[in-house]
């Protein structure tokens, strides 16, 4: 049921982004009197499952869920039908207009796709406002990865300002780290004392580096083991219900966010030193991974709910309409920055193995279904999608744009075969990391 819910909403999503980015490209190709001869929801290679012929136009859905498309009579596009640009250009064609208009056409679905997830992130803020966590409300403060101590982070700090400014949302840390320009973070440490400590310029590049997104963590739970799965390696180790884990590989703890980086570093074997009710002396156990890639030994912490009451407090905000429209404008800036801003690490060999396709995509939805995440995932791929169109890529419309540019500024047009060969380039190009991503998918499936 978990999987039918994150596919439906998955579905639904990628269903409106798809039309709404084609009607970015059809309406103006009407203003400007060119003819569409398709629009499709989803790709229809040799048969659809829906279309009607209403005017000039067919309008359909495919049955291959990768996209979607426009077909303007007069432009080499991902059709590949090259048959009607052996005739003289017709008046209705798309190579008929003028630069500026087509410019306006190739450029529609990704202004579509802008506004759209700026219009989502303003109606949502609206509608629901934002719950965010107030530096103090990290009761237990942070679990801190071993890279960032030597530049003062102790665990169980609380994060009081980034840059010297007061976070809305404290959780935002590990974000802006990776992502945005912090130069400072003001702490307080577990003794009272507050101190202002620096941070690296490359610090993404480290984070990148140590494999770690999140090297704040809050810390929640006590580590005390409170469900041991069957047939697995705690069980068969001899661990129990109630222990309490006190020291990892030699490292003491105090919560289970601690437990849990320490076993993630931990190489084939994990040494668990552990309090058991009744004895005096700590028990200790040795483990071996099966999976290397995958540590897990078997066992779980009280998720209960009021654990995380009594550890994360809270607190909600709402905002006016036009209180709105500046925090939903902050929003779709800081997705999109944000987004160009963690590109770079695709171009490299770790990247390119955590590219993640349609199951990745699906996943980032909630097992139970919610507007609220769901709108706002469907703001955050709308500026996605909206981005990834802009890459000067032949078959996409940023391949279009560039050849149009090219040809207003100096007033040469591409000829029609070179179009066709770049076309063809382009779609081997996306083809290819359309493989990869998913590809990627289906081995973190296997693993």
């Amino acid at each position: 049921m978990e999987i039918l819910i994150k596919a439906s909403q998955f579905i639904l999503s990628l269903s409106l982004l798809i039309v709404l980015h084609e009607l970015g490209h059809f309406i103006p190709a009407k203003l400007f009197k060119t003819k569409v001869e398709k629009f499709y929801l989803f790709f229809d290679y040799k048969f659809s499952l829906f279309k009607k012929k209403v005017g000039e136009t067919v309008y359909g859905i495919g049955w291959i869920p990768l996209g979607g498309y426009v077909k303007i009579a007069g432009m080499i596009d991902e059709s590949m039908d090259t048959e009607q640009l052996k005739e003289d250009p017709k008046p209705w064609e798309f190579r008929s207009k003028p630069a500026w208009q087509r410019l306006i056409i190739m450029l529609g679905g990704v202004i579509v796709n802008f506004i759209l997830g700026w219009l989502i992130y303003v109606g949502v803020t609206a509608y629901w406002g934002d719950t965010n966590i107030a530096p103090d409300g990290v009761k237990n403060g942070f679990a801190v990865a071993e890279f960032m101590k030597p530049y003062g982070f102790e665990s169980g700090d609380k994060v009081l300002k980034i840059n010297g400014e007061t976070p809305e949302d404290v959780s935002d840390i590990n974000k802006f780290l990776f992502l945005r320009d912090v130069k400072t973070v003001d702490v307080q440490h577990t003794n009272g004392t507050t101190e202002t400590l620096s941070v690296p310029e490359n610090i993404g590049s480290i984070m990148w580096k140590n494999g770690d997104m999140q090297p704040f963590r809050e810390r929640i739970f006590q580590p005390v083991i409170d469900t041991v799965i069957t047939d697995q390696l705690a069980e068969k180790a001899g661990i129990l219900k109630g222990d309490k884990i006190v020291a990892v590989n030699g490292t003491k703890i105090d919560y289970w966010e601690e437990f849990m980086k320490l076993t993630q570093g931990s190489n084939e074997k994990l040494s668990l030193e552990i309090e058991r009710k009744g004895e005096d002396e700590c028990k200790k156990f040795e483990i071996s991974f099966k999976n290397i890639e995958e540590k897990k030994i078997g066992v779980a912490p009280n998720s209960d709910i009021e654990v995380y009451k009594a550890a994360l407090e809270t607190y909600h905000k709402d905002y006016s309409l036009g209180e709105s429209f500046a925090v939903g404008s902050s929003k779709a800036y800081w997705t999109l920055k944000d987004y160009i801003s963690q590109f770079k690490y695709v171009f490299t060999k770790k990247g390119a193995q955590s590219v993640g396709g349609f199951i990745s995509i699906g996943k980032i939805f909630p097992s139970i279904w919610s507007w609220k995440s769901f709108w706002n995932i469907t703001a955050l791929l709308s500026i996605m999608l909206g981005f990834m169109n802009l890459l000067p890529i032949p078959a996409l419309d940023g391949g279009h744009v560039v050849f149009t540019l090219w040809e207003m500024i100096t007033g040469k047009k591409p000829g029609d075969k070179f179009l066709e060969y770049a076309q063809m380039v382009g779609f081997v190009i996306l083809i290819a990391l359309l493989l990869l991503a998913n590809g990627n998918d289906i081995v973190k499936l296997f693993k």
